[in-house]
């Protein structure tokens, strides 16, 4: 197995959530560790939504217990260029897969895994951070289980015709994190949002950001140093942080 040099590995049965279990056991590790499970009881995904897991799918948790603060959200970027290059390596066909922003996989256009960022608070600040990763690698949720009007979920296995068990997935999964995770460390986010953009989805296409309380529809123009997401409307360039894109 090509495991990572420096990268733990907490193999677990059923759980409620890896990330609740990298909540728990944050204080036992001093590298950065992967924490999987056969399956989730109560996966999540972002604002506290339910993540469908059945067993055979990927679900796993990469906890960073040192990360600075301002560091942190970039992770989602750097965790979905992993995902796509494990992607590209198992199925030999990296045309079919796109990265949607902030923290999704697309496959023929439907989403196929997620990422959700998790921050490990010490002393009153940000000490560490868990990487919430979860594939649709056998099965998809039906469309009624997903909110209105976001993309269709795809499983691995109903699009390609392709079965890969979750470990064989992590062996991709782990040593193209680390690779992508020493670039961020050598270089900074730059190498990383060139490439992230390469593959990004709709960029130059018209898009709407759902934001908490208001929606901005406009022209996906790119990704800034900062991370965020910027929209060319009639009123000028927004850029956004945090938010939902509909297509």
């Amino acid at each position: 197995m090509n495991w990572p040099p420096g990268y733990a590995h907490v193999p677990l049965g059923e759980v409620g959530s890896t990330l609740d279990e990298a909540a728990r056991r944050f204080g036992e590790m001093s590298g950065p560790t992967w924490i999987t499970a056969t399956r989730q009881t109560a996966a999540r995904g972002r604002r506290g939504r339910a993540w469908a897991n059945p067993e055979g799918n990927f679900a796993a948790t990469l906890v960073l217990p040192r990360v600075a603060p301002e560091a942190a959200p970039l992770r989602s970027f750097v965790a979905a260029l992993a995902l796509f290059d494990a992607f590209a390596a198992l199925t030999g066909r990296a045309e079919s897969f796109a990265l949607k922003w902030p923290n999704d996989v697309l496959l023929n256009g439907g989403k196929v895994a997620g990422i959700l960022l998790e921050g490990r608070p010490a002393g009153g600040r940000l000490s560490g951070l868990a990487i919430g990763i979860g594939v649709n690698l056998a099965e998809a949720p039906a469309a009624d289980e997903v909110e209105p009007g976001a993309l269709r979920p795809v499983s691995l296995a109903g699009e390609t015709g392709l079965t890969v068990p979750p470990g064989d997935f992590l062996e991709a999964l782990a040593p193209a994190y680390a690779h992508w995770e020493a670039q961020f460390a050598d270089l900074g986010f730059a190498p990383i949002r060139t490439a992230w953009l390469a593959r990004a989805a709709r960029l130059g296409e018209t898009v709407t950001a759902r934001l908490t309380s208001s929606e901005i529809t406009g022209v996906m123009r790119e990704v800034d140093e900062a991370g965020q997401l910027v929209l060319s409307t009639p009123h000028g360039l927004h850029r956004i942080a945090a938010g939902d894109i509909f297509f």
